[in-house]
């Protein structure tokens, strides 16, 4: 079991993004531009990247706030009874005159998938009232997100800075960020693709042949590239990179996996994990989360991971 420090409250982690409702269509494969295909069945579930990763770290241990916007509407009380059922605080969770955020998801028989997102009441959430500000002050670690307002993200940013808040930014989906955002991360997650925009790569994968891989270490302190099926590398600002490898599993369905792994990434540092040792707990969370359908029903639980890594069983494909 990986080594951690004793923390005298549990680790709290706060999370500042959006929270969806996912409509998933099973299909053979994604459809090509303009391509018609039918689908095998559909479900409804949660989902949102701030949901996802409030819930993966609830699920990891850490006691999590979330900080977003739903509708009143059926799918935002579908939303705010399922966080509090995963045992979310929801004090901070606004109600706004919009739908509550929805995404499209097709699935295809490999598990890869195509998303779209009509942000709906995501979009509204604006500012940051003084009740935000304490709990962003309270956490160990902030995690962040770019599926509502870049200023929004920005602020609160700034607010996890100047309190010794250890700030988390997974910049997904990839845009351009304002000037000084990442000034006030100490730790980006990105793929490969997101890596290579910020680092302004040309080839849209993060390689030395263009350079990118030479300027991901000036991004942030810390800048952890998750590479799916392969894992995750470690740069920490100074240090030799490290390949985090992911064991081999069977993936169902690879929606939601990226925020599992910040959501118990987080949930590993508030506790007192060293990074590499945090890495390597996500990278386990997310191969346990492709194995399921769905991207709040597929994330684990805290027992599941730990007997994940204590006996490197993952599932029945697993090595």
């Amino acid at each position: 079991m990986s080594e951690t420090t004793v923390c005298p409250k549990p680790p709290k982690v706060v999370v500042v993004g959006s929270a969806n409702v996912d409509q998933v269509f099973r299909v053979v494969s994604i459809p090509a531009p303009g391509e018609t295909v039918m689908s095998m069945g559909t479900t409804t579930a949660r989902g949102g990247k701030g949901q996802n990763q409030a819930v993966a770290a609830a699920r990891a241990g850490a006691s999590t706030t979330l900080i977003c916007a739903v509708g009143d509407d059926e799918f935002g009380r579908l939303t705010r009874d399922g966080l509090s059922r995963d045992g979310i605080d929801t004090a901070l969770v606004r109600t706004v005159d919009a739908p509550t955020g929805t995404a499209l998801i097709a699935v295809d028989d490999s598990g890869e998938n195509t998303i779209i997102v009509d942000a709906g009441a995501n979009a509204t959430l604006i500012g940051l009232t003084k009740a935000d500000t304490t709990a962003l002050r309270a956490a160990d670690v902030l995690v962040i997100q770019l599926e509502i307002p870049l200023d929004t993200v920005s602020a609160a940013a700034r607010i996890g800075r100047a309190g010794n808040t250890t700030v988390i930014l997974n910049a997904a989906p990839i845009q351009d960020l304002p000037a000084g955002l990442l000034a006030d991360v100490d730790i980006l997650v990105v793929n490969e693709h997101e890596a290579a925009h910020l680092s302004r790569g040309s080839s849209g994968r993060l390689d030395d042949s263009d350079g990118a891989a030479g300027n991901v270490d000036a991004l942030a302190p810390v800048v952890i590239v998750t590479q799916g099926k392969q894992g995750a590398v470690l740069h920490e600002r100074g240090s030799n990179s490290i390949q985090v490898a992911a064991p081999r599993v069977t993936s169902a369905d690879a929606t939601g996996a990226g925020d599992t792994f910040c959501g118990a990434l987080a949930a590993a540092l508030a506790e007192g994990m060293r990074v590499e040792t945090a890495v390597r707990f996500a990278v386990v969370a997310a191969s346990l989360s492709v194995q399921r359908a769905g991207a709040v029903p597929s994330i684990p639980q805290r027992v599941t991971i730990d007997e994940a890594l204590s006996t490197g069983n993952l599932g029945p494909d697993s090595a």
